[in-house]
């Protein structure tokens, strides 16, 4: 079902939907962090990752918590954008030799993960709450901001050390 299937004929529909996508990116990106934190060459950053992916896993939990709230079985449906955003940093994470300069392209990696998650939670919340389910936007705003709060420490990092040591 893509997403202007004839199959979303209602905002309930359309809210399960992206529910089933971001339960499909949060799979992804549980898969794609440790291969992240192998690559990352920097001990604060390897450990930003290391905490994100315990958020991940909880943010999983919680997806599944608000599909039940809801009523509906956890399923995914496939997420064109979380992959395209992933293989791309695969890319450029595969034709970077110098580690420096590879953890400032994990960081931007991270960084288009966040943004794009952010964007999916911030909807959802917003959402819920119209569909007068308050019960899950309470929930999904917990994600939303540690996903924030996610990109933040990303942003810090990367400005306070890894692209100055990158650019040396």
């Amino acid at each position: 079902m893509g997403l202007f299937s004839k199959d979303i004929k209602t905002m309930d529909d359309l809210f399960v939907h992206t529910l089933q996508d971001i339960y499909y990116a949060e799979g992804r990106i549980l898969k794609a962090l440790p291969k992240m934190i192998d690559k990352a060459s920097s001990p604060a950053l390897k450990a930003d990752f290391d905490k994100h992916l315990t958020e991940t896993e909880e943010h999983v939990r919680r997806l599944e918590e608000v599909f039940k709230m809801h009523g509906v079985k956890p399923k995914a449906v496939t997420c064109p954008a979380i992959d395209g955003i992933l293989e791309e940093a695969d890319e450029i994470a595969g034709d970077v030799a110098d580690d420096q300069v590879l953890d400032a392209a994990l960081i931007a990696a991270a960084q288009a993960v966040e943004h794009y998650e952010m964007t999916r939670y911030g909807t959802l919340v917003s959402w819920a709450q119209t569909l007068g389910r308050p019960d899950c936007a309470k929930v999904l705003e917990k994600t939303l901001a540690e996903e924030k709060n996610a990109d933040a420490k990303l942003t810090k990092l990367a400005e306070s050390r890894v692209n100055l040591q990158a650019a040396e």
